[in-house]
Formats: structure tokens, C-alpha cells, sequence
């Protein structure tokens, strides 16, 4: 039975409602998870998730020193086919209020000196990125925010398709400078954690998108400086929203629904298998197996 993987942001620190639960503990060559990762049966469908808040269940780890590859492996190792991501985020569009949900398509690279890739050490990939969110996820995952968190009730979020993400270091926000920048761009979005995770679903064949919270308008407008007590605050107003929005997309995700990703791979592997270090097959076995 194919996994379904759900990792959670700022805010989100528990599994969706499961049966069945186990937490299980992943060693990795890549060091410790985040965090166990809590594996069970979703309500009566039948389908199993598995759910890993990204900075742990006490948001101990900084986006900088978050283990993205340890917890990448660790859903490869548990199965998981699709994941479903969250993410706290600041705005860089004024209709793009707090409290919106957006489930971006692009990113933007900001970042400095973060892992970001499993290979190496001996065998060299070099993999499309084209479109880092996989575009059969982006719809299914926005489908599925419409139908279970947005409409016209005094609850209802608005659900946006698409967009460009610009993931930052961090931990500081951006400067007035940067933030103007980015806006003046044409982005969407200004974040911290989608870079690497993204990269690393992809060179592990995992289906991958985001939900994107949107919890201020970072700094570029005018009166605006985004503080951690608003991020809180609004991360904890959007968290019933996100929730409702990935419930539905595990709930409605087709068993047969194959993406691009899990086939992204094949013929990007620069290395012949006979020049790579055993050393280097054994790590990357889980993930690069089928092709050496």
C-alpha cells in the first residue's frame, strides 16, 4: 500500500486523525529526522499517512538547520509515494491578505549553503526542476482547499492557485530592500523552508506540494513589520483551514494518480554504476536503486 506523506509547518505539530497509530523512529545516513514519524490509517479509507512536523514536535530546529535530507529519507523508508506540505508564509501581494491559503507552483532560491542534494560522494545527478511542485499535486491539492476550506462562510479561506514562493535563509525576515525586491518581481510569497525539501521529494520520486498559509505581508508595505507574535497568532488561525484542505486531499487522492515525479530519475544519472563507491550505493540504494 502505497504512503501518503503530510509534513507539517509552523503551527502544525500533530498527525491528521488516525487509526492505528505507531511513531517510528528512521535512522539515516543523512542523521536524525526532525522528529518520529507518526504512521497510521486515515479515519475508514483505508489509506495510510504518514505525518513529520518539519521542525519538531516543539519547533526546536531553525529553518537553516533543519534535517531536510534525514527527513526526506525517512518518508522514502516509510513508503511514502505523495506528500502534502505545509508552510507558514509571508505575503508580497496586497490581495494576498493574512489568512489566505495559497498552493504555489514556483519557487525562488534565496537560500545560502543549506544541503541540497542527496548525491554526491561519488555519483553526480543532474535532474529537471522545471516546475519544483508537481503540477498533478498543485491541482489535486487545490481542488481539494476549495472544496474543504474555502466558499463564502465566515470560516471560509481564500484558496488561491499558484504562485511564485521565495524561499529566504532565515531565521531573520527579509530587509525593507529585499522585501521590495521580491515584490517587485512579481512573486507571491516569501518563506523559509521550501528549498530544500522540494529538491530533495524530487530526487527521492516523491509527488510533492504545499499549502501555504499566508500570516503577514512581510515588510515592503508601507506601516508593515512583521513580528513572530502575528506569525504566531495567524499561523494558529490558519491551522483548522490547512488541516481541513489536506484532509480532503488525502481523502479524495486518487490510488492510481502517477506524477512525473515518481519517475524523475530516469536518465539522470551521470555516474557509471561501476564507477560508484560502494560506499555511495549502499546510501543511496533507497533512493537511486532502480537505476544502478
Amino acid at each position: 500500500m502505497d504512503t501518503i506523506g503530510f509534513i507539517g509547518g509552523s503551527g502544525i505539530y500533530e498527525a491528521l486523525p488516525l487509526n492505528d497509530v505507531r511513531e517510528v523512529e528512521f535512522d539515516t545516513p543523512y542523521g536524525e529526522p526532525s522528529d518520529a514519524v507518526t504512521i497510521g490509517e486515515f479515519g475508514d479509507t483505508g489509506k495510510e499517512v504518514a505525518f513529520l512536523p518539519r521542525h519538531g514536535s516543539e519547533h526546536g530546529v531553525s529553518p537553516t538547520d533543519l534535517p531536510y535530507r534525514a527527513n526526506m529519507y525517512a518518508l522514502k523508508k516509510a513508503g511514502v509515494t505523495h506528500i502534502f506540505a505545509s508552510n507558514a508564509v509571508g505575503s508580497l501581494k496586497e490581495e494576498l491578505e493574512p489568512g489566505t491559503l495559497v498552493v504555489p507552483d514556483q519557487i525562488y532560491d534565496r537560500t545560502k549553503g543549506r544541503d541540497l542534494s542527496f548525491y554526491g560522494d561519488g555519483v553526480v545527478v543532474h535532474q529537471p526542476f522545471a516546475d519544483p511542485y508537481s503540477p498533478e499535486l498543485v491541482d489535486h491539492l487545490t481542488e481539494a482547499a476549495e472544496s474543504a476550506a474555502g466558499g463564502d462562510g465566515d470560516d471560509a479561506a481564500n484558496v488561491v492557485k499558484g504562485g511564485t514562493y521565495v524561499c529566504i535563509e532565515g531565521p531573520q525576515y527579509s530587509t525593507r530592500a529585499e522585501s521590495e525586491f521580491y515584490k517587485s518581481q512579481g512573486w507571491d510569497l516569501v518563506g523559509m523552508t521550501a528549498i530544500p525539501e522540494a529538491k530533495l521529494a524530487r530526487e527521492a520520486e516523491i509527488a510533492y506540494a504545499t499549502i501555504a498559509g499566508v500570516t503577514d505581508y512581510d515588510v515592503w508595505k508601507e506601516d508593515s513589520e512583521v513580528t513572530l507574535e502575528e506569525v504566531l497568532e495567524n499561523a494558529e488561525q490558519n491551522q483548522k483551514a490547512i488541516k481541513a484542505a489536506v484532509e480532503e486531499a488525502v481523502r479524495t487522492l486518487p490510488e492510481d494518480l502517477e506524477c512525473d515525479a515518481h519517475t524523475a530519475l530516469e536518465g539522470t544519472v551521470n555516474t557509471p554504476t561501476e564507477a560508484i563507491p560502494e560506499e555511495t550505493k549502499e546510501r543511496v540504494e533507497p533512493l537511486l536503486g532502480d537505476y544502478l
